[in-house]
């Protein structure tokens, strides 16, 4: 990428540097492959200018604020809008300054890496950011996202991105989605595609979920006053987003737990939700149950399940009352994977029309029981390090502890995951950068030839996301040939 030092990222020792640039250079202008992010849609659906750069690249970016907050500064005075309006600071060019005054506690972390090579890819500036450069980079940032070739969907095309993901509720009307597919952007094989997101239908312990039970009904066409209304209101949903181009589901419960319960069983559980009855308990069982449900309506539309478990949400309780959610209160705990998934396993794991993408933020379970689950089971892939995991070390630390049992095909490729549009094509080169230099390791170690490091690094970045979560093919499932893969 311009303006990147050429070795950034690779290995240290200078043969296996030399194998990296040469593996490198095979991925380095391969188009984008993102299929998991949060990405307003609304930002290509409109091709509006950024506003200013302190909007652009701070203020939705909790990676940054929450840092700041670890240090006493409050979101509001970055800009983040609080949920009862109360006052915030609004001057796009003070929250620039007061972030670049803390610039010192980013040393060492990914979201300086990424900042810093979006300064120079993007906006062609290599003054390292502080007190003293804060004003000259906002105004020669200001002044190009003033031109034409900084629009988003410009943007867009220079980062050579191929398709994008965004992330929707069933509740969403999807109108930003039709308005880029009548622009020829978006609808199914188009470059900007949705992903079905239910936590908010499905997770109890949601604030308000019965309230947006009872919209999905209306959104649907059905009665979702009643359980069996409930689910086909869901599968109505589903092919509304698998019209819109949607070719994934995401899941982001708060463990791994799968279930199988009997529809009565299940039934009786959503009316104690409705009913506003239903305990801590009663919501994990459900949520557990309805995964299993979705893997077999995932098997009947084709949308490719991703299960993002671990985080424990909002536990500053401050910050959500104030700001709302995804602003930076979350927090990872352990995870248990094996005997959570075995109930969905069980059930559909062999069947090959079944693809589900398992993420983790307990990096210790990759080797534990992602790894060998993947390396077991036909529906399972191991997706990549994921939020507070995507740092170039826990990206190395991956591919050494997953190839053993799982090799390179059981796993999704990279997604950047990442509401900071212009850091995109950053986060796929970092991660581009890791496989290289792990691959050359191999090369130089004799445990694999060079022409097969080759083709690997080339999957990995573009081939495996798009067959995985079937971008660019048509959905509906091809039933297992193999006797008893589905059970």
């Amino acid at each position: 990428m311009p303006g990147i030092t050429p070795d950034l990222l690779f290995p240290a020792e200078a043969g296996q540097r030399a194998l990296a640039r040469e593996l490198y250079a095979l991925v380095e202008s391969l188009p984008i492959i993102s299929p998991h992010g949060h990405i307003d849609p609304a930002l290509l659906a409109e091709d509006t200018p950024f506003p200013d750069p302190a909007r652009l690249l701070i203020v939705p970016d909790h990676y940054l604020t929450r840092m700041l907050l670890s240090q006493g500064v409050p979101p509001a005075q970055l800009g983040v809008p609080t949920r009862d309006g109360d006052p915030v600071e609004t001057d796009g060019r003070t929250i620039w300054r007061r972030f670049a005054a803390h610039w010192h506690l980013f040393r060492g972390t990914p979201s300086r890496l990424w900042l810093e090579q979006t300064f120079r890819t993007v906006f062609d500036i290599d003054l390292r950011l502080g007190p003293d450069t804060a004003d000259e980079i906002y105004d020669r940032m200001a002044a190009k996202l003033a031109e034409p070739e900084f629009r988003p969907r410009a943007l867009f095309e220079r980062f050579r991105i191929e398709v994008l993901a965004t992330t929707e509720s069933p509740l969403d009307d999807l109108g930003r989605h039709a308005k880029l597919a009548a622009d020829g952007w978006g609808g199914p094989g188009g470059r900007v595609i949705t992903t079905f997101r239910p936590d908010n239908v499905v997770d109890m312990e949601f604030e308000g979920w019965a309230e947006n039970v009872a919209w999905l009904g209306e959104l649907a066409g059905e009665d979702t006053g009643t359980y069996p209304g409930y689910l086909a209101a869901l599968r109505r949903r589903r092919e509304a987003f698998v019209a819109a181009g949607a070719t994934s589901s995401d899941h982001g419960h708060p463990t791994a737990r799968t279930l199988r319960l009997s529809d009565a069983e299940a039934a009786q559980l959503f009316d104690r939700g409705m009913r506003g009855r239903a305990d801590a308990a009663d919501a994990e069982a459900f949520r557990a149950h309805m995964l299993v449900e979705f893997a077999r309506m995932s098997i009947d539309d084709g949308l490719v399940m991703q299960l993002h478990p671990g985080s424990v949400r909002n536990h500053n309780r401050w910050l959500y009352a104030t700001h709302g959610r995804d602003v930076g209160g979350d927090i990872p705990q352990a995870t248990e994977y094996l005997h959570a998934l075995t109930p969905l396993l069980d059930a559909y794991g062999n069947d090959p029309r079944l693809r589900v993408v398992v993420y983790t933020l307990d990096e210790y379970t990759f080797t534990r029981e992602l790894a060998p689950l993947a390396g077991g089971y036909a529906a399972l892939y191991l997706g990549a390090p994921w939020w507070f995991l995507d740092a170039p070390e826990v990206l190395r630390r991956f591919r050494e502890a997953v190839t053993e049992t799982a090799g390179f095909y059981n796993t999704a490729g990279f997604v950047d995951d990442t509401r900071a549009f212009c850091s995109i094509p950053v986060r796929h080169d970092v991660a581009r950068r890791i496989d290289a230099g792990f691959l050359a390791r191999l090369v130089a170690e004799h445990r694999l030839p060079l022409d097969e490091a080759a083709e690997t690094i080339v999957d990995l970045a573009y081939h495996l996301p798009k067959k995985v979560f079937r971008i660019g093919e048509p959905l509906a499932p091809t039933a297992p040939t193999s006797e008893g893969s589905a059970q």
